[in-house]
């Protein structure tokens, strides 16, 4: 686990068991902390290939299903025009890593490439149905 993602891992125990420096365990007992960590947690992640958790994927593909019910009674949706972009689609595709921004701009500039911009959600918000 050290060695695919010593940071992923550091995480995980300041967050699951409060433990800010792992390395201060004596080696069984933090291999047994790490055993222990959950499916969601970041090294768990990490280890099965899964770059999102359950939760959030689900939470995804409910707000597609909504987004696709609601464009079906537009008149793009009755000619299958301009098809909503899917949210958990694109969470699904390949992260080598989490993208790590230095700015709030950075973070905006990635969420708009990962869901459009705001301007696309609000014009969706405000279509009648």
């Amino acid at each position: 686990m050290v060695g695919l993602d010593e940071g992923a891992l550091t995480c995980d125990f300041a967050e699951v068991y409060h433990v800010l420096d792992w390395r201060a365990l004596p080696v069984k007992t933090a291999a047994t902390l790490a055993m222990g960590l959950g499916p969601d947690s970041r090294i768990m992640r990490k280890l099965s290939g899964v770059p999102i958790t359950m939760n959030t994927l689900l939470l995804a593909a409910i707000t597609d299903a909504l987004h696709v019910l609601v464009w079906q009674n537009t008149k793009d949706g009755a000619h299958g025009r301009n098809r909503p972009t899917l949210i958990a689609e694109k969470l699904m595709e390949a992260h080598d890593e989490d993208p790590g921004f230095d700015t709030v701009d950075d973070f905006r500039k990635w969420r708009e490439s990962m869901l459009g911009s705001d301007e696309e959600w609000q014009d969706l918000s405000e279509t009648p149905m």
